[in-house]
C-alpha cells in the first residue's frame, strides 16, 4: 500500500484509474491498483478504449463471435465496451458496497457523436445503463449546451451520470443546475434518491495547456502566469460547489435523501513537462472530491506526492486575484472554454472514429479466418 496514496485517500479524495482494458481486468492488475494504490473507480471514454482495442489481443474471441454473428461496427463496439465495464463493475462492487456505493464506480460514455443531440443522448443513455445492468456505472454525458438538458433528463430517471467535458465556472455552474432539476425530477417519480449518484468531472490540464499558449502570444510580464490558470479555475469550481451544495435547494434534496453531486477532477496528467508531474493532484487536494488518473500520474503520486491539507479552500481569493490578472493581461477566459469544449468533443469523435476503425479492421479479419 502506498503511504502517499492513503494519504490522499484519508484527505478526502477518491482516486478513480483514468483507463480500463480487458487486459487490465483479467490480468489483476485492476484488482491490485485497488488493493495497493488506494484506487476505489474508473473513468473510460473513447480514447482509452480505442487504445484498448488497438494493442489489446484479450478481445479476439469475443470479436471472432460477433463477426460469426454478422455485428455491424457499432453493435460491436457497443457489445465490447459494455462487457469491460460490466465486468470492472463486478470487480468493484465490494469497493461500492464498503463505501455506501459512493465509491466503487466505473464511467461509460454516450458516442460523441450525440454530444449536441439531447434526445439521441438520452436514448443511448438508457441503452446503457439498461445494457451494463449494474448499480456502480455511471453514465457519462458531456456538458454541451445539448447535454444539459439530457442531464436532468437522464438523473430523473434514476441513471447515475457522470458529466464530463467541464472547463469554465459558468458551464459548471449550469451542470449543478441541472442536477438539482434532474434529482427534483428523480423524487417526483418517486426514485430513491440515495441511490442515484453524480460527479462533475472539471477539466485541469487543458486549461494551462490553451492559456499558456495565449500568454506565450501576448509575451512580456504575460509569461509569469503561465501554470497558474488551471489550479486557479479549478479551485473557484469547488467554491462554486459548495455554494451551490450549501444552499437551500439542495438541503431539500439532502433531506430526501439525496448526494452532493462530486467535483471531479479530470486530465490530471501533466503536460508541461516543466511542471511537477503531481501539479493536479497536490494542489487539488480536498476533502469531497473525485481525482481521475492516468497511471503515470497515479505511480508519480505514489513515489513522491505531497498531502499538506486542504490544498483548495484556503485559496480562494488568490485564485481570483489569477483569473483577473490573466483578464488584464489580456486572455480571453470565454474564448478560452469555448474553444476547449469544441475541441473536446471532436477529441472524442476522432477517437470514437479511430475506436470504430480499429474494430473495422478486427471484424474483417476475424470473417476471413
Amino acid at each position: 500500500m502506498s503511504d502517499r496514496l492513503q494519504a490522499l485517500s484519508d484527505a478526502g479524495v477518491s482516486i478513480w484509474l483514468d483507463d480500463l482494458s480487458r487486459e487490465r481486468i483479467e490480468t489483476g492488475n485492476l484488482t491490485d491498483l485497488v488493493k495497493d494504490r488506494s484506487v476505489v473507480g474508473v473513468t473510460t471514454n473513447p480514447a482509452i478504449f480505442a487504445s484498448a482495442l488497438a494493442e489489446g489481443e484479450r478481445y479476439a474471441e469475443q470479436v471472432a463471435r460477433l463477426a460469426a454473428d454478422g455485428a455491424d461496427v457499432d453493435r460491436a463496439v457497443f457489445e465490447l465496451t459494455t462487457t469491460d465495464v460490466r465486468d470492472a463493475c463486478d470487480l468493484l462492487a465490494d469497493v461500492a458496497a464498503r463505501t455506501d456505493a459512493s465509491d466503487g464506480k466505473v464511467s461509460i460514455e454516450v458516442s460523441p457523436e450525440m454530444a449536441h443531440d439531447s434526445d439521441a443522448t438520452i436514448a443511448e443513455a438508457q441503452l446503457l445503463w439498461d445494457t451494463v445492468d449494474r448499480h456502480n456505472v455511471m453514465i457519462k454525458i458531456p456538458a454541451t449546451e445539448g447535454g444539459i438538458p439530457a442531464i436532468t433528463e437522464v438523473l430523473g430517471r434514476g441513471i447515475s451520470v457522470n458529466v464530463t467535458l467541464i472547463f469554465g465556472l459558468d458551464r459548471y455552474r449550469q451542470v449543478m443546475d441541472a442536477y438539482l432539476a434532474g434529482m427534483e425530477k428523480a423524487k417526483d417519480a418517486g426514485h430513491d434518491l440515495a441511490q442515484i449518484h453524480s460527479v462533475a468531472s472539471f477539466f485541469v490540464s487543458r486549461v494551462d495547456s490553451e492559456i499558456d499558449k495565449r500568454l506565450d502570444e501576448i509575451g512580456g510580464d504575460a509569461t509569469g502566469l503561465k501554470g497558474k490558470a488551471a489550479v486557479a479555475n479549478a479551485r473557484l469550481a469547488y467554491q462554486a460547489y459548495e455554494e451551490v451544495f450549501g444552499g437551500d435547494r439542495f438541503a431539500a434534496l439532502a433531506a430526501a435523501g439525496a448526494r452532493p453531486q462530486r467535483p471531479l477532477w479530470a486530465s490530471t496528467g501533466v503536460k508541461n513537462p516543466d511542471y511537477p508531474d503531481t501539479l493536479y493532484v497536490s494542489d487539488l487536494v480536498v476533502e469531497g472530491t473525485v481525482n481521475t488518473m492516468p497511471e503515470k500520474t497515479l505511480e508519480a503520486f505514489a513515489d513522491h506526492g505531497e498531502v499538506t491539507g486542504d490544498a483548495v479552500r484556503p485559496h480562494y481569493d488568490d485564485a481570483q486575484r489569477t483569473m483577473d490578472a490573466l483578464r488584464d493581461a489580456g486572455v480571453d477566459y470565454d474564448d478560452v472554454i469555448a474553444v476547449l469544449e469544441e475541441e473536446g468533443v471532436q477529441k472524442f469523435v476522432d477517437s470514437w472514429k479511430e475506436l470504430q476503425a480499429t474494430v473495422r479492421d478486427q471484424l474483417d479479419k476475424a470473417a476471413q479466418r
